[in-house]
């Protein structure tokens, strides 16, 4: 039988303000986004547990799943995962790996006394995150494959998913990569201006 999801032990403690660019993603998406490149260097958030810590913190994880190594070693596979299935949805290997982690837990659907009730639940209470991680990635296919994005500026590495009204959002923020890419278009036409 598997563990009820908040038996899971006293978690780790989270430290600091989340130092990520693009935050307020779904979770599946903001997995995939504790990478980034900023000024030229890449950063991962999950490099330690303070920092899996802030991730679980931010998304009201860090009591149920707690900022353990096990758990930060689930997370960093469900996170492999995602990346290879947002990468090329349509590899079979990929989806083999995203379904691995599903494995590793299910919903429990109730009725409780004031109506429906769901629970997620794992064969191990480190692989919580990561399980809800996965689940939120089927959520999201199953709701508009099309709206999952990787920001349209080739030096970033982030993802989001459009909710804009027409669908056409093309950067992970408008205030970073979407100016940038305005300013590089300006450059680009005052320079080819002066050199005529």
């Amino acid at each position: 039988m598997g563990v009820d999801a908040g038996d899971t032990g006293p978690p780790s403690g989270a430290s600091g303000p989340d130092p990520r660019p693009l935050l307020g993603e779904p979770l599946s998406l903001d997995l995939l986004n504790t990478r980034w490149v900023d000024g030229g260097i890449r950063h991962d958030l999950l490099e330690d547990l303070d920092g899996f810590g802030v991730w679980l913190a931010g998304h009201g994880l860090l009591e149920r799943a707690g900022a353990t190594p096990a758990a930060l070693t689930a997370a960093l596979s469900a996170r492999e995962a995602l990346q290879a299935v947002v990468t090329d949805p349509g590899d079979g290997r990929a989806r083999e790996g995203l379904n691995a982690v599903l494995a590793r837990g299910r919903v429990l659907r109730s009725l409780g006394p004031e109506g429906p009730v769901e629970r997620a639940e794992t064969d191990d209470p480190a692989w919580l995150a990561a399980w809800l991680a996965a689940d939120d990635y089927l959520r999201l296919v199953g709701t508009a494959p099309d709206r999952i994005r990787a920001c349209a500026n080739d030096e970033c590495v982030l993802h989001f998913y459009d909710v804009s009204r027409n669908g056409t959002r093309r950067w992970c923020s408008m205030s970073g990569c979407g100016n940038r890419a305005k300013a590089s278009r300006h450059y680009a036409r005052t320079h080819r201006r002066e050199g005529r």
